[in-house]
């Protein structure tokens, strides 16, 4: 039986990590900060703030950390072995810094691979989520029966790096319709057009996008507590797809200009409201 370490206790770590659990599947889990393993302790899930604990308990090591920075701070700030481990990233974080976490846990003697997931925390208790795997297909055979756990169909996009794209185009897709979806909200609320009559229309339209719908309440209500993905994860990753594309033929200003709306509506103070707050940066 593999034993499994997910790394990060944050809005998907801790359900992921009590996913497996609920499978029978023996797993820690590790956070930097204790208070946030008190759910998993009350579930008599082993837990741990000692990362090198983790490593030594898990054949397998599964990310969830906020970022790169924090990668290598929890897992490879030591000079650790990864023999006869394998992590896998399933977070978000550039292509390119998914390629070096490649070289240097190969380097330490392990095998890597990512899989980065699209959905929230609803679409995690139902197993539902949206698996994207770069990895040899070889490892993807292996740890298809790990990915049930969390997805029906876990997708091989192709090597190290192509899944890590994968997830970051999906996710400025997130930032694009929510920010014109607000943009229009603003601006019928300032011209006095029923709500109702505006969604009836956009749902027969091809512009429609579900969404919409699902941020309709928070944006017009101006709600945006307990978030299953906040405004400043949402920055965050909007940051790393300008970051990939600058110096590059892609003309990425429209996303600088979300960029920017984003960053305002986290100056107003929404940085940990759910990401449908950037209407605030829309309505100055």
């Amino acid at each position: 039986m593999t034993k499994v370490a997910i790394f990060g206790m944050g809005l998907m770590g801790l359900p992921m990590t009590q996913k497996l659990a609920e499978a029978d599947i023996t797993v820690m889990g590790y956070n930097r900060s204790a208070e946030k393993l008190e759910p998993l302790k009350e579930q008599n899930v082993p837990v741990t703030t000692d990362a090198q604990e983790a490593i030594n308990f898990a054949d397998c090591l599964i990310l969830m950390l906020s970022d790169f920075s924090a990668i290598n701070e929890v897992i490879l700030s030591s000079d650790c072995s990864f023999a006869q481990k394998t992590v896998i990233q399933m977070g978000t974080i550039a292509p390119d810094e998914s390629r070096q976490l490649l070289v240097e846990i190969n380097s330490r003697g392990g095998e890597y691979l990512e899989a980065p997931v699209l959905g929230s925390i609803p679409q995690v208790k139902k197993g539902d989520l949206l698996v994207m795997v770069g990895a040899t297909p070889q490892q993807f055979e292996q740890w298809q029966p790990l990915f049930k756990n969390y997805s029906p169909e876990p997708n091989l996009i192709g090597v190290v790096g192509q899944a890590a794209a994968l997830k970051l185009a999906l996710n400025q897709m997130i930032a694009g319709l929510t920010s014109t979806f607000a943009l229009s909200l603003s601006f019928l609320e300032q011209q006095g057009v029923s709500m109702d009559i505006f969604m009836d229309i956009l749902r027969d339209s091809a512009l429609y996008a579900p969404t919409f719908d699902k941020k309709l309440s928070r944006m017009c209500d101006r709600t945006y507590d307990n978030p299953n993905f906040p405004s400043k994860h949402l920055l965050k990753d909007i940051n790393l797809f300008l970051e990939a594309t600058e110096g590059t033929k892609i003309n990425n200003i429209a996303l600088k200009a979300i960029q920017g709306v984003v960053k305002e509506a986290i100056a107003k103070g929404y940085e940990d409201g759910d990401y449908s707050a950037l209407i605030e940066g829309i309505n100055n």
